[in-house]
């Protein structure tokens, strides 16, 4: 049915509709939460037959159900509408003055653009955690700030100290330590065996949630780590052997697996040489947990930075993966807000987060961040877009928000597959992204 069509029932009851009308305005219909605007499948809502008309309903065993005295309105207008009628007629007007090949044109570039922008993915230490929640491939264990020193068995580093903390998370340790001149050699020697343990990880055979997590994402994309673990570069490395369409990486505190020529911005193992002037490759130094980190200290780092937060400008989807916003991150948190801009602005933008906390705790940390209902929480990673629509996050989160698509939660990773099941799986996307199409297939929807 047409604008003028639509228009015409405005202000109509339900029962004053003839049959046929009703058959043809409800096979184009859906239920609607209330609040979210999401999909219901057996609740009261809001019955949708276009964005231009709507009625009270509900929908009971998947049959849409409106009782006589509905009356149908026009959401757009009114005292609550953004518009009133008059505006809406003149766009409607508008619309129909240009022609149909511009107006499709117009739809197309509306759709490319947003299917087009990044996802960005950040990493605190609970994505270590989950990674290689039963060890490395040698047993190695990780853990995430808190109980940091016992489970990696640096106890006798601090044996002695007399620390005032009675905390075990590593922050409020290091940061006691780093205040204290008396403890400056304990704090090198901390360093040292930190820096030593970590080097000895190594990735299981099988695949992780970090072989997962860059597989399912293409090089418009970032993940931007917190990180100082070699795991996340292990991953790449092995899946760059799948594809090389693979995310951009940003190490914000550094990382024990990277190095860079401070010339040529060049990023290599700690090992190598700059590909353009042949010098080795100098060390990128981790940046320690303590209240007033210096972001501008390396040139690699302040670069990390810059790179986040023109990805977070344009960004999509944002996932917060493991990552618990510490006291010792007042900064960071700050450049990721600025970067973000105001909240009210980012009405058709999703925040994610994988995080194990309860939700209201972990809503509550990255409040700032949220558009009223724009959110959703996973207590582990499959359940995520990353794990459920690999490789089309945006493709999917425009599909279903801005084309009121279905989509498929059921077709994407799933635990224990093997390389050679994830191969197969990626096959047709890859061989999708490889014909450089401007808008790529949305298997999910």
């Amino acid at each position: 049915m047409g604008y003028n069509k639509m228009k015409d029932y405005t202000g109509k009851l339900w029962r004053d509709i003839d049959d046929d009308d009703k058959k043809e305005l409800l096979s184009m219909a859906i239920c609607r939460d209330f609040l979210t605007g999401s999909p219901v499948e057996d609740s009261e809502g809001l019955i949708e037959f276009s964005e231009t008309l709507v009625t009270l309903g509900k929908v009971h065993s998947g049959k849409l159900i409106i009782d006589d005295n509905s009356e149908l309105y026009n959401p757009c207008i009114g005292e609550s509408g953004p518009m009133s009628q008059q505006e809406l007629d003149n766009m409607y007007e508008d619309y129909t003055d240009e022609s149909l090949e511009d107006f499709e044109k117009r739809v197309y570039e509306f759709e490319k653009s947003f299917k087009k922008r990044p996802h960005v993915v950040l990493l605190g230490a609970g994505a270590s955690v989950a990674t290689i929640l039963n060890g490395d491939k040698n047993g190695k264990k990780i853990s995430a700030m808190k109980g940091f020193i016992k489970e990696l068995g640096l106890q006798n580093v601090i044996a002695g100290l007399h620390l005032k903390t009675s905390s075990d998370n590593l922050e409020d340790i290091y940061m006691e330590m780093y205040e204290r001149s008396d403890c400056s050699g304990r704090r090198v020697q901390l360093e040292e065996a930190i820096e030593k343990y970590l080097c000895e990880y190594e990735l299981p055979d099988e695949p992780t949630v970090y072989d997962f997590l860059i597989l399912s994402l293409t090089k418009k994309d970032l993940i931007a780590t917190f990180n100082w673990d070699p795991l996340l570069v292990e991953a790449f490395i092995r899946c760059s052997e799948i594809t090389n369409n693979l995310p951009q990486m940003a190490f914000l505190h550094g990382n024990i697996a990277v190095a860079t020529c401070e010339k040529d911005m060049v990023l290599g193992s700690p090992y190598g040489v700059c590909s353009k002037c042949g010098n080795m490759l100098k060390k990128v130094p981790l940046l320690y947990p303590i209240k007033n980190k210096n972001y501008k200290s390396n040139p690699y780092i302040t670069t990390a930075w810059e790179q986040l937060e023109q990805y977070l400008q344009t960004a999509y989807r944002v996932t917060i993966f493991g990552y618990s916003a510490p006291k010792s991150d007042k900064a960071a948190i700050a450049m990721l807000k600025n970067a973000w801009g105001a909240v009210e602005e980012r009405n058709l933008e999703e925040i994610e987060i994988i995080d194990i906390s309860p939700e209201e705790d972990v809503i509550q940390s990255w409040d700032a961040f949220i558009h009223t209902h724009h959110y959703s929480v996973f207590s582990n990673f499959f359940d995520s877009s990353l794990g459920k629509f690999p490789r089309r996050t945006c493709e999917l989160l425009f599909d279903n928000t801005q084309k009121n698509m279905w989509m498929h939660g059921n077709k994407g990773f799933k635990k224990g597959m093997t390389f050679t099941d994830i191969n197969s799986f990626l096959a047709e996307l890859i061989k999708n992204e490889n014909s450089e199409a401007d808008i790529l297939h949305d298997p999910y929807v």
